[in-house]
């Protein structure tokens, strides 16, 4: 294994539906600031479209949503290669048809110091996740007591 790849944080990837095909371009922003403060480094961005008969096709970053004003094009050539054809349609799998999807893979920078730590002292990781926060609030009501202010 190369020095680069020993140097690297922990990977994730993100599939974001927009139902309808509604990309407002809010998020962007912050996902650019992530980037500038060195938080996260964008491996592969891509946006896909479910089409009403099911079938995905990739969208080019420009403009989403075809009306001339969502302007990706600091996205592009964000691709190392790792998404193929099959990541695509799988992402697709988990959309509504008429939708549409960011899919994100992205090097969690602030946690490579702790990566790098932990492979020189011979750990490796062997089990991660990602609790949604639906479920986390679902469990969270779940555990409130039913009458009284919640002390015990």
């Amino acid at each position: 294994m190369s020095d680069d790849f020993e140097d690297m944080g922990p990977v994730d990837y993100l599939v974001v539906e927009f139902p309808g095909n509604r990309m407002t371009g809010e998020g962007f922003s912050l996902l650019l600031d992530l980037v500038d403060r060195g938080i996260v480094r964008i491996l592969d961005l891509l946006f896909v479209r479910k089409d009403l008969d099911g079938g995905v096709v990739v969208v080019e970053l420009k403009d989403l949503d075809g009306d001339g004003e969502l302007d990706l094009s600091v996205f592009e050539g964000a691709s190392s290669g790792l998404l193929g054809e099959d990541d695509v349609l799988e992402a697709g799998t988990a959309l509504q048809p008429g939708s549409s999807a960011g899919i994100l893979v992205y090097e969690n920078l602030w946690a490579a110091p702790l990566a790098r730590a932990l492979r020189r002292s011979g750990a490796q990781l062997v089990a991660g996740g990602r609790i949604p926060v639906q479920a986390l609030l679902a469990s969270l009501d779940a555990e409130e007591p039913a009458t009284g202010d919640g002390y015990t």
